[in-house]
């Protein structure tokens, strides 16, 4: 086999996207493999956020497998990496990987960290050997739409006039370096914005930023149809964080129903137990869990006193 690692091109989006739903359909064991994920959206719009972090591989001149990895700041993550279940075990993924560390080390990144299926050993087998240790479950959990009726001062980043945007992004990593230093969702909510997938919402307290949620919505998107996805949200750490992330919570089912959702869905990290907590007891239930890893082998902002939503599938 003649395996060639590249850049991918926009020419290879449909066929990346292929690869994805097939082997993730062909691992999980859904019936029509290449119908896993239908209405939901992750290589096009991860490749448009950032180009040049996305590889495919090539076997004889024909793309096997894909991945694609993201910056916010001093953090760094990758996904989906997938391969063809017909070049599985040939050690593609392997090939894929060694560009996307290259990529983390040029970043600078001090946390990189992936979401993967914490049965496999295969997969937990191929990310060790690259740094990533295996940590905390994600859990991936979902509620019916069905506002709480609770008290949140938000608005939207859609809102806020072009002249304003770049304030208004600096306080929103003054929000979330105070979970973890230098992390930056900047990347994520102006492809949220440029790209049209959703909206970030923004909590405040007084004339405050108080806490964010980077959310997709609907059809085309990473969320699905008629779903709320918070792929990211975070609370300004301190004393009162935990009831700022039950408004927060509240902000995003308001969202929600304004997107005419029926769902809210959110992975949380087990380690951050209080966020964990407070989801609960809002209603939400576990649909599945993954299990995150992290190089190195350290808590970045997963801790039982940050109040951060973080899903990296």
């Amino acid at each position: 086999m003649n395996l060639k690692i590249r850049p991918m091109r926009k020419d290879d989006l449909p066929e990346a996207d292929y690869i994805m739903r097939v082997a993730f359909g062909t691992f999980i064991g859904v019936p029509e493999p290449e119908k896993f994920g239908e209405g939901q959206e992750h290589v096009r719009t991860r490749w448009l956020a950032d180009p040049n972090a996305a590889f495919v591989a090539e076997a004889d001149g024909k793309v096997v497998g894909s991945t694609l990895a993201a910056r916010w700041g001093s953090f760094g993550f990758f996904g989906p990496l997938t391969v063809h279940p017909d070049f599985w075990d040939k050690g593609v993924a392997k090939r894929l990987l060694e560009p996307t560390m290259a990529l983390f080390e040029k970043w600078g990144v001090t946390s990189s960290a992936l979401f993967t299926f914490a049965h496999s050993p295969k997969h937990l087998g191929l990310y060790r050997r690259f740094g990533f240790w295996p940590r905390s479950l994600t859990l991936v959990m979902s509620k019916p739409m069905k506002a709480e009726g609770g008290v949140a001062k938000w608005s939207k980043f859609s809102d806020v006039p072009d002249a304003d945007s770049v304030r208004y992004l600096g306080m929103c990593r003054g929000v979330t370096g105070s979970v973890y230093e230098g992390l930056d969702l900047e990347p994520e909510i102006t492809a949220v914005r440029k790209q049209g997938l959703g909206d970030t919402v923004l909590l405040w307290e007084g004339d405050a930023l108080n806490g964010l949620a980077v959310c997709h919505c609907g059809p085309g998107t990473e969320a699905g149809r008629e779903v709320c996805f918070v792929k990211f949200a975070a609370v300004l750490s301190g004393t009162n964080a935990g009831d700022a992330f039950g408004r927060l919570l509240t902000a995003c089912e308001e969202l929600a129903a304004l997107r005419g959702m029926k769902s809210l869905v959110a992975g949380v990290n087990t380690a951050c137990q209080n966020a964990c907590e407070i989801m609960m007891a809002r209603g939400f239930h576990n649909d599945f869990q993954g299990v995150l890893m992290l190089r190195p082998n350290e808590p970045a902002f997963d801790r039982p006193d940050r109040y951060v939503i973080c899903d990296l599938r």
